[in-house]
């Protein structure tokens, strides 16, 4: 298999990012709300040996695919959401968390059956975490609900250049509903990427790249990933099993590996300090699709990815990157 282009020049990332703008995605998945309940510490119970937290203010973040769809909108395209929520005071705050950065949520599908997926973390003013709480029911949809999440889906992949499942395993992404969705991308030939958990592997076939981490891929392929060869070895294995077209490995420290149709590469980080690798996938997989929406070859999109990662993980938290910021990457 031929070794793919390593190197984008900066010309050519000005064009492709240029086009962002004109870029739409759907983004269908486990939409989630991050609750962060900020207090001080100034004792222990006299109850139990656990710190008292007084509370001083609650601050809020859209999570799960929800992240993925901050750091599209914070790349300058149009995305929508597909996903769940419950009829609650979580669903209200989520709505308007993504509704003040402009994404999309009016197909969000409303189930008064189940809770809006939030994860509560108790906090203190220096940024420990003492306890997190988590609101959630996990089972897959089924019956009437899984059916309008498809129907939602499928009359959105009509109108947007690129479409990424967001897999958290929180009930949304099913097998009827990846395939519904392949059926429909593939009349109009929209890419499809996915950001996976491994227990769906399955559910993944004929989609266009699937993004996942080292142990992911180490769980999938049941090799271990030390090396860009042993890296190599388990992309090709992993596109058999999952029968996909592609896979991007995200390697943490050690870059990402790509193989796809068209042959293979290496693309080594590029972040020179790492703060924070949380989020850092959501990044890549944004930046992916967008790259796809705007022309980009695979191996051309990687290296957006790449440069794109190397900024958020500078960085504490979950955070987004903006076309400039990328752009001076390129500089």
């Amino acid at each position: 298999m031929a070794t793919l282009p390593s190197s984008l020049a900066a010309s050519r990332a000005r064009d492709l990012v240029a086009r962002f703008p004109s870029a739409s995605v759907l983004i269908v998945g486990d939409v989630m709300l991050d609750q962060f309940v900020v207090g001080r510490v100034s004792r222990i119970s006299p109850e139990a040996p656990v710190p008292v937290v007084e509370h001083d203010h609650d601050e809020y973040r859209i999570g799960g695919a929800g992240n993925v769809a901050a750091n599209v909108r914070a790349l300058g395209a149009a995305v929508e959401l597909v996903g769940v929520v419950g009829q609650d005071r979580g669903a209200d705050i989520l709505r308007q968390e993504l509704e003040r950065r402009s994404i999309g949520c009016g197909s969000l599908v409303a189930d008064a059956a189940r809770p809006t997926t939030t994860k509560q973390r108790i906090v203190t003013t220096r940024n420990q975490q003492v306890a997190r709480v988590d609101y959630e029911d996990d089972t897959e949809v089924s019956g009437a609900l899984e059916q309008q999440i498809i129907a939602e889906a499928v009359r959105r992949v009509d109108a947007v250049s690129v479409v990424i499942i967001s897999d958290y395993l929180k009930g949304v992404v099913t097998r009827a509903l990846v395939a519904a969705i392949i059926e429909q991308a593939r009349g109009r030939r929209v890419p499809v990427l996915v950001d996976p958990k491994i227990p769906h592997l399955e559910y993944y076939a004929g989609t266009t790249l699937v993004t996942p981490n080292h142990h992911e891929a180490e769980m999938a392929t049941h090799l271990r990933i030390r090396t860009d060869d042993d890296a190599r070895r388990a992309g090709h294995v992993f596109v058999e099993r999952a029968k996909c077209r592609g896979v991007l490995i995200t390697r943490g420290e050690h870059g990402m590996s790509l193989v796809d149709p068209s042959g293979e590469a290496h693309y080594p980080a590029v972040a020179r300090e790492v703060a924070d690798v949380t989020g850092a996938g959501d990044t890549v997989i944004a930046t992916l699709a967008l790259g796809l929406a705007a022309g980009a070859s695979l191996a051309e999109a990687a290296q957006l990815a790449n440069q794109a990662a190397g900024i958020v993980v500078r960085r504490f938290g979950p955070a987004t990157v903006t076309p400039e910021e990328l752009l001076a990457e390129f500089a």
